[in-house]
């Protein structure tokens, strides 16, 4: 147990502390002992039966059997020797053979503890044996034994919840009630021997040993089983905990991008469970989500999960339907709490307007709208291929302008007070890196399938908007034919450089731009192989591995990126000393024989400045030029002309 972390546990400490000295100063002031041989051989066997403890499960702790001598003293002597006995019998617990050291601060409320919880035993046989009964009786035992296991089982579960924030009638209820039961045994043994004392002298006491021991085995036995069912239920967690781990790590494969960022979003979003109030299972269910909510984007394609730009609308419904994926694949692992609902919901808005369902308000789970909101404030404050991360402070402005339209305002209210609190926790946690899976090797063994390997899809003709746009596709498709033509007449006098510089100038009346890029590859990585307009020596100085920013997502997957960020290309920003107002990019591959031998790429100051038709135009100027630059991307020796 983590001892006096809070305010409210000190407190409660020195208000016990000081309750233990005022009955300890009450008692010790009216001392006496009517027979202090049977007081000495009290307080001998509870230090005797002080070694017969045994650990309570789930908790830091032992219980022992010597409370069974405090009972005694209730029955039998003053208030004085009661508590001396209490007190030797504890101390005797926690110094023999102690499982760990004492710290003065448990001392102190142990002590304290079983003075305060003793003594109000010991009032409570005393108020029933003269106000109700009028002469000692078993009932007035029953009560002092049900009073001591209240004080002693509340007092030990308020320092749990106060120390571990957790509810002190949840800890009494799962980790202390079963105990009353141990304290009835305990009461009948005591009442038994007060019996036999009545009838054949003190002395039998002694004979309450052997029934104590057997009492502590068979307690022992009990508790080694609990021991056992609990490091079941321990294993079990632990297996559940491994299947999120390896989900995650699915995930993980999928879009590298995803660790750092769940991590965060985890600790986020327990934090605010926390605030909240929810239960354990709540919370649970929250946690493994925060890890797996986007398990079904494995059933959306790479080059949709990659592209470092806007989805189209095509792409986007192929986005929407992992929240509903990521449910069916959970539904399988039979989580015992509610894990499925938060992931099939985690998309979904408060006003309704969010997917799959079109779920509002308090009909989302609570774990999805925290999820919800967590996730938004840190995508948008992390690096993503479409764009740079945000401030945290203007990422927050964001998701609180959302509050009420997107996200329950109650849980942005909570981050926007604990944001900048909870992202230094974030930091503070550390990033266990996930084993490197085998994503890049190659396979030497394995023949070609039966069915043989597909063909690069034909082009297909896009359709034609409006006459003014058929004059422009008529003219972008003249001038491809027009460089393929003068490419195959001039044959090896041509350079690549030549033929972009035609392209630059004839493509800048028909697709405006800023900026025109042309990458070739060069190994694993693009280079420019022409630049024209703005920012010429940082174009020029970019190299962009396959795969990365625009351009290498472009020639890794072979698709256009329209109206991307130009500030995701590798190189483009990392210089402080570098900057650039251009905020729209158009790339497209260019292709000979099924692989991409360049990217095109046009840059524009606006925000979303290229349009659909401009993609179209470049595809159609583009479409014949991939033989062109094969040509004359060739050694010059070797070049054959076709004429």
């Amino acid at each position: 147990m983590s001892w006096v972390r809070s305010i409210g546990a000190r407190a409660f400490i020195a208000g016990l502390a000081l309750a233990g000295l005022v009955v300890f100063a009450f008692a010790f002031a009216h001392w006496q002992t009517n027979d202090p041989l049977r007081f000495v051989a009290y307080l001998i066997a509870a230090l005797l039966a002080s070694s017969l403890k045994v650990g309570l499960p789930g908790i830091e702790g032992t219980l022992s059997v010597n409370f069974i001598f405090t009972q005694l003293g209730i029955l039998e002597l003053s208030l004085p020797e009661t508590l001396l006995i209490g007190l030797a019998g504890t101390l005797g617990q926690f110094y023999w053979r102690p499982a760990r050291q004492l710290k003065p601060v448990q001392l102190i409320f142990n002590v304290s503890q079983v003075t305060v919880s003793s003594a109000a035993a010991y009032g409570a046989y005393q108020l029933i044996v003269t106000r109700v009964l009028h002469a000692p009786g078993p009932l007035a035992l029953v009560v002092a034994a049900i009073t001591h296991f209240a004080f002693n089982t509340t007092a030990l579960s308020t320092i749990i919840g106060l120390t571990e924030d957790k509810s002190i009638r949840k800890v009494w209820g799962e980790s202390h009630l079963w105990l009353l039961p141990y304290y009835m045994v305990g009461a009948a043994a005591s009442g038994l021997v007060h019996f036999l004392n009545g009838h054949i002298g003190w002395q039998s006491s002694l004979l309450v040993l052997p029934p104590m021991y057997l009492m502590y085995r068979s307690y022992r036995l009990y508790l080694g089983k609990l021991e056992t069912e609990k490091v079941h239920a321990q294993q079990v967690s632990q297996l559940h905990l491994r299947t999120i781990e390896a989900l995650a790590l699915a995930i993980e494969a999928k879009d590298e991008t995803t660790g750092e960022h769940l991590q965060r979003v985890r600790v986020y979003a327990m934090e605010l469970a926390n605030d909240l109030g929810l239960s354990d299972d709540e919370k649970e269910a929250l946690q493994a989500a925060s890890v797996l909510h986007d398990i079904g984007k494995l059933a959306v394609p790479e080059h949709i999960i990659s592209k470092p730009g806007k989805l189209t609308p095509e792409e986007f419904e192929k986005m929407k339907i992992h929240p509903i994926v990521g449910a069916e694949i959970l539904e399988q692992v039979h989580f015992p709490y509610p894990v499925v609902p938060i992931v099939r919901a985690h998309h979904e808005k408060w006003d309704g307007s969010g997917y799959p369902f079109g779920l509002a308000g308090d009909a989302i789970p609570v774990g999805a709208r925290i999820l919800a909101a967590v996730d938004c404030l840190d995508a948008l404050a992390s690096d993503r291929q479409y764009r740079k991360a945000l401030p945290l402070d203007e990422a927050m402005r964001k998701v609180s302008s959302e509050a009420g339209t997107s996200f329950d305002p109650q849980i942005v209210a909570i981050l926007k007070r604990r944001y900048i609190e909870l992202e230094k926790l974030a930091n503070e946690q550390p990033l266990q890196a996930p084993p490197k899976l085998s994503t890049d090797i190659k396979v030497e063994r394995g023949s070609a399938p039966a069915a043989g390997f597909a063909e690069a899809p034909e082009p297909v003709a896009n359709a034609v908007s409006s006459p003014d746009f058929k004059e422009r596709i008529l003219q972008a498709q003249k001038l491809s034919q027009e460089i393929l033509e003068l490419v195959r007449k001039t044959g090896s006098s041509l350079r690549l450089e030549d033929i972009f510089s035609m392209l630059s100038v004839r493509l800048k009346h028909l697709v405006p731009h800023d900026s025109m890029v042309a990458y070739c590859p060069s190994g694993d990585d693009l280079i420019a192989k022409f630049v024209s307009g703005e920012n010429f020596r940082l174009f020029s100085s970019l190299r962009i591995p396959l795969g990365e920013g625009l351009s290498g997502w472009v020639a890794e997957n072979h698709k256009a990126i329209l109206n991307g960020n130009p500030s995701v290309e590798p190189g483009y920003l990392n210089d402080p000393t570098k900057y650039s107002t251009l905020r729209s990019a158009l790339a497209v591959p260019i292709e000979a024989e099924g692989k991409v031998v360049s990217v095109s790429a046009l840059y524009r100051a606006g925000q979303d400045a290229f349009t659909r038709d401009d993609l179209r135009l470049l595809e159609a100027i583009v479409a014949g030029l991939g033989a062109a630059i094969e040509i004359a991307s060739k050694p010059k020796a070797s070049v054959a002309v076709a004429n």
